[in-house]
This record gives structure tokens, sequence and C-alpha cells, in this order.
């Protein structure tokens, strides 16, 4: 009896670990990524360096964040990267000139989002094709309204991305805190159990009395926030707008939820998972740029990063299970 209560304990203790082991592996990665930039220049290693490397890595946090919950709902959105453009060039042009329209036409993309993700719901279409067509129309607005990257971001904005706290850069700071409230409202919360199940088993929970309908355009619309504000800081930084400034951000934020322990099924995501796994992309641009890896290449090795981190969770899931 010894010989097989054993390993069956153990294989229960793997899949306790397992998460926390997923999450792990970025973590790793982004840790090995930090050593070999501080070896290759002690200088980054400071205050000041460490904000250089991670601040471009705010905005593509917010719109990882964005992509995990429409992936915990078993959708995939081909549309933020042109979303977060568009609201880079809303940002530009009317936040600080008029800000009364650039906050309605923050509060209608909210709306639009939450109209797709009904839309996708109650016809039963799927959300890859619908969300291509998003991409085009989010570009297509952009262009209409900024043809050329330019405006200007207001200075309270620009002010507050380029905002030095004591002891702890800004960048480190937002992460942490969009970790925490992610992980407090998705994976510890009551109704976040309620959200997750939505994506994983939603006949469940409609039977305990919760619709759907409401869920998937509650979600979708948070979505579209997280887009929204991964757009204005993107603008922060930039302190201008384009509407091509961001479209890898569509297939990143993809990546930086599975790295970060996330599955296509639905259901199954990790807020801290995802804020660490948008880090250690970002970062790896940086590492590419220290190597002196030719700009054409980086996303080919920004992929290769991405590959050996998921072969790791392949590899660690046969083992436990």
């Amino acid at each position: 009896m010894a010989d097989i209560t054993v390993p069956q304990q153990g294989r229960d203790i793997g899949k306790r670990l397992a998460p926390a082991m997923q999450v792990g592996l970025p973590a790793v990665a982004l840790v090995i990524m930090l050593a070999v930039i501080f070896w290759i220049r002690p200088a980054a290693m400071s205050y000041f360096g460490v904000t250089l490397l991670f601040k471009l890595a705010v905005p593509l946090m917010f719109a990882a964040l964005a992509q995990m919950l429409v992936i915990m709902l078993g959708d995939i959105d081909l549309s933020i990267g042109s979303f977060v453009g568009f609201v880079t060039c809303v940002t530009a042009l009317y936040l600080d000139t008029a800000p009364m329209l650039a906050l309605a036409i923050y509060v209608a993309s909210i709306g639009v989002y939450a109209f797709v993700g009904l839309l996708i719901h109650v016809r039963q279409l799927p959300s890859i094709i619908v969300s291509l067509g998003m991409s085009f129309i989010w570009l297509g607005v952009a262009i209409i309204i900024l043809p050329a990257p330019g405006g200007a971001a207001p200075a309270w904005l620009s002010g507050f991305m380029a905002w030095r706290p004591p002891l702890v850069p800004l960048p480190v700071i937002l992460a942490a805190l969009a970790a925490l409230v992610g992980h407090i409202v998705i994976s510890r919360s009551s109704y976040g159990a309620v959200l997750r199940g939505a994506g994983g088993n939603p006949r469940a929970i409609q039977r305990a009395g919760w619709s759907i309908t409401g869920i998937r355009t509650a979600v979708y619309a948070a979505a579209g926030l997280l887009g929204l504000i991964a757009g204005i800081t993107l603008t922060g930084l930039t302190t201008s707008g384009d509407p091509n400034i961001a479209p890898a951000y569509t297939l990143l934020g993809v990546g930086a939820v599975i790295l970060g322990g996330g599955a296509f099924t639905g259901g199954i995501v990790s807020p801290v998972g995802t804020v660490v796994g948008a880090l250690t992309l970002a970062l790896a641009g940086s590492l590419l740029s220290f190597l002196q890896v030719p700009p054409t290449w980086q996303i080919g090795a920004q992929g290769g990063i991405l590959f050996l981190v998921l072969a790791g969770r392949i590899l660690l899931a046969e083992n436990k299970s």
C-alpha cells in the first residue's frame, strides 16, 4: 500500500504546485534576463536603469490584462493593439484641449467593447473573426482623426509617467498594484470564481443563477477599460499619438497570458502570471538590444524566448501528471 499511496500524494502535491510553478517559470526567465543585462551594463542596476528597462512594459502590461479577460472567457481579441493605437490618438488630440470630448469617446469606446462581447455571445460568432474586423475599424477611425503621428499628451499625464517616487520605480509600483488587484478580483474573490467559471463551465454558472450574457458583456467592457488605460499610459510615455504604435501588443498580450499560466480553453488565467509575462516579454526586447541583436531579428528572438518557457511548462506538466 505504501508504494501506491506515496506516488499518489506526490501527484496531488504536484497538482497543487503546478500553478505556482507555471507563474514561476516566466519569473525565473525575468530574473535571468535581468542578471544578464546587469552583467553587460552594471549601470542598469540602479533606480534610473530599472525605470528605463520597464517603463515601456506598463502599457503592454495593461493590454495583456485586457487580453487575459477575453481569454478567460475562451475567446481571443485580435483588436487590442489597434484599440490601444486609437486611444493614443484620442488622448493626444483631445484630452488636453477638449477633455469632455475625450471622456465621451472613452466611454463610448468601452461601450463598443461591451457590445462586441454581447454580439459574439448572442449570435455565437467566432471571436477571432469579429475582433479581427474590429481591429480594422479601430485602425481606420484612428487614421481618420490622426492621419500621421502627432498631437501632444497633457502635461499632467506625461509628468505622471515620468514621476520618480522614492525608493521604488513607478513601473514596478504599477506592476505590483495591477498584479495585486487582479489577483484579488480574479483569483481570490467569489465573483472572480464566477467569471472564470463563465469561461470554463458556463452551463454550471448559468444553472447557479448567473447571466452568462451579462457576465460576458461586463468582462468585455472591463477589457476595454484596461485597453483604454494601456493607451493613455502609452501616450504619456511617448507624449504623442500614433495609429500604428501598438500593433505588436495583440500577439505580445496573448503571449504574456499564455506565458503566465493561462490557457485558450477558458477559465484558466493568472493575473500575476500575466503581469510577469508582460514584464518578461518587454524586458526581452531590452536584452536583445544590449546583445546587439538586429531589430529585424528581435521579434523572432522574443518568440524563441516564449517558446522555451512554454516548453518548460509542458515538461513540468508532464512530470507532475
